[in-house]
């Protein structure tokens, strides 16, 4: 069977090991993702489509453009084309389990005067995650009425928060949600997709950030999820920005990681509880 990896001579366009440096350079000084050699191809793949709809004819135009004054747009571009955003509902189902029973239940069970609750997902892709969350939220608060209840859901991405906004998914999504949580998600077949309530979309506030700027929200968090998010920043990097989370969940508090990270010798502020699941200590 014949590879189906393109070789440069097969390439549109000529991409040099200079120009792909200059490019991962100037990816990891906006948004902090180390972009080794390896991923020169997949570098390629997600920028070759900005070349054929800027009509450009090499990356070393592409490479003059960004650097050019007319190429702070540009740069947002391709920041949003190289960011991973693979994500579905419910990934990594035991994170939603224990923040059923260990953070909402708790807090159900104390009755706490006011009835505050706040959840950041930090780098929420195109909304599944924070959705997750919410479809989570309403049935535990039981009276969500009675709570000032908020999610915030920040991408540095910012095609991927407007499909956050809208709430609407491929129709296939509609297994990866628990049947007990299906009550708030509308199936259009004839479009193929699913649509998420209104009730679920005022639970959440979707905003850009970037995780390496200033942030204008001051906690305190019940609990963060950040996963998947820091597997391409550097060690220094993680301990920077894992300090900063921590310094804005409330004593206690809770922190969702992916699946391939862990806070070894990365920040000792929390203790791991379980798998991927961390608790504020300091």
């Amino acid at each position: 069977m014949a590879s189906s990896t393109k070789t440069a001579e097969d390439r549109e366009f000529s991409f040099s090991d200079k120009e792909f440096r200059f490019l991962a350079e100037l990816a990891n000084k906006r948004t902090g993702i180390v972009l080794a050699e390896h991923k020169k191809d997949m570098v390629y793949s997600r920028l070759v489509r900005r070349l054929r709809v800027l009509k450009l004819k090499s990356f070393a135009e592409y490479c003059d453009l960004v650097q050019g004054e007319n190429g702070a747009e540009e740069i947002g571009n391709l920041v949003n084309a190289i960011t991973t955003n693979l994500t579905s509902f419910f990934r990594e189902s035991h994170h939603f389990e224990h923040l059923r029973t260990a953070v909402l239940a708790p807090l159900v069970a104390k009755s706490p005067s006011p009835k505050r609750l706040r959840i950041w997902s930090a780098g929420c892709s195109a909304g599944m995650e924070p959705y997750s969350v919410a479809m989570t939220i309403k049935p535990t608060l039981k009276d969500l009425k009675a709570w000032d209840a908020k999610i915030l859901a920040t991408d540095i991405d910012t095609n991927m928060l407007d499909k956050g906004i809208a709430g609407e998914y491929a129709i296939e999504q509609y297994e990866n949600i628990p049947a007990n949580y299906r009550g708030d998600v509308m199936q259009n077949k004839k479009a193929d997709t699913i649509h998420m309530s209104d009730e679920l979309k005022n639970l959440i506030a979707f905003k850009p950030l970037n995780l390496l700027e200033s942030w204008p929200m001051k906690g305190p968090f019940d609990a963060v999820f950040c996963r998947n998010v820091v597997i391409y920043f550097d060690k220094p990097t993680q301990t920077k920005l894992f300090n900063r989370i921590a310094d804005l969940i409330k004593p206690e508090g809770w922190l969702y990681i992916g699946h391939s990270e862990n806070l070894f010798k990365v920040c000792d502020r929390f203790e791991l509880v379980g798998r991927t699941i961390y608790r504020k200590v300091r």
